[in-house]
């Protein structure tokens, strides 16, 4: 049952669709909307089965409530997943299809890029719904939100290393990104302009080979760059990779990257904290994409001004930084902590508007 399961947390709405012709099978989670409508991304993964993927859909979608409301935007928390490979089973009448299914419920959830999809593939679903964004036209397209994401990631790391290592200049540290995707290249691009000496990896071999001949970087297995040699673990991949079992063979004093969801558990936390490693909390950090998407759902597009709000996002990491030394307990707490107050606060003042 759903209502009984670990990453349950009382979601506002789970909504699973099929749609035999396109062979879409989706799943929908909508866990808050204290602040606003849900927006979040739709993430294409051939999750080995249904049990996964929506596990997935309830941690990410968790996880854009907290990020939402981290970033102080007008906007709940959601997250939509299609089962299926997004190198062999895409078509645009899969996400025409997949439009209509957000559609259907009337503007409460908003969905955007996200792993596996693409602004080609939101355009496919504005054809059948306006609950989309991240979009390459109109008057307040935003765009690919991935460089935006990288950008705060960026920032972020800096953040993180002046705070643990001292100083935030990166030139000569030694930071292992896990993930080349949209985000993980642009994190790489900007690291490597800084100086940093990179260790990469990645499940595709020509994402490897792209960033060893344009960034100078040193290839890693996909299963051992956590355990690389490095000050910085970036992780920009997929979740749940800091975990009982990788922990006790990371070597980096500091993890800050771009995965959603990097903590396998919530307890998982404390025991980065006790092995006396810095982590920048993942829907902190990786903030900048749905900033950009917000400018483009709540507002006419302003590209100066989002720079302006993902340039806090450092600020933020700083103060959970320093609120965890302090009460000497996790950063991942101190941010959830920071999170659910404002959802709480955003539902208050929802019912006294009623």
């Amino acid at each position: 049952m759903v209502f009984d399961g670990a990453d349950f947390d009382n979601h506002e709405l789970v909504v699973f669709g099929r749609d035999a012709d396109t062979g879409l099978s989706a799943i929908i989670a909508i866990h808050s909307t204290n602040l606003g409508p849900a927006c979040g991304g739709c993430r294409m993964w051939p999750y080995a089965n249904e049990a996964d993927a929506l596990r997935d859909a309830l941690r990410l979608s968790r996880g854009m409530s907290y990020k939402n409301a981290m970033a102080g935007l007008p906007l709940g928390g959601g997250k939509s997943v299609i089962i299926g490979d997004s190198r062999k089973d895409k078509s645009e009448a899969l996400f025409r299809a997949f439009g209509r299914m957000v559609d259907s419920l009337g503007g409460r959830y908003i969905a955007a890029e996200d792993v596996g999809t693409s602004v080609a593939d939101i355009m496919a679903m504005a054809q059948s719904t306006k609950h989309v964004a991240g979009l390459a036209t109109g008057h307040a397209a935003s765009g690919d939100p991935s460089p935006f994401t990288a950008y705060g990631i960026y920032l972020g790391i800096k953040a993180a290393a002046k705070h643990k290592l001292g100083s935030d200049s990166l030139k000569g540290v030694r930071i292992a990104v896990q993930g080349l995707g949209n985000v993980g290249s642009h994190v790489c691009r900007h690291l490597a302009e800084e100086g940093a000496v990179l260790f990469v990896t990645d499940i595709q071999p020509d994402a490897v080979s792209r960033a060893v001949a344009q960034f100078g970087a040193t290839a890693v297995e996909p299963g051992r760059i956590h355990a690389a040699d490095v000050d910085i673990y970036a992780p920009c991949a997929l979740g749940a990779v800091i975990n009982e079992q990788t922990l006790p063979e990371i070597k980096a004093k500091v993890i800050a990257g771009g995965a959603n969801n990097q903590l396998a558990t919530d307890a998982v936390g404390e025991l980065v904290r006790q092995a006396g490693i810095l982590y920048a909390p993942d829907y902190v950090i990786n903030g900048g994409g749905i900033i950009n998407v917000s400018a483009e759902v709540t507002q006419s597009y302003d590209k100066a001004a989002v720079l302006r709000q993902v340039e806090q996002i450092p600020v933020t990491l700083s103060d959970i930084f320093r609120r965890a030394d302090r009460d000497n307990r996790p950063t991942s707490t101190i941010a959830d902590e920071m999170a659910r107050e404002r959802l709480a606060a955003g539902k208050r003042t929802a019912l006294a508007a009623e």
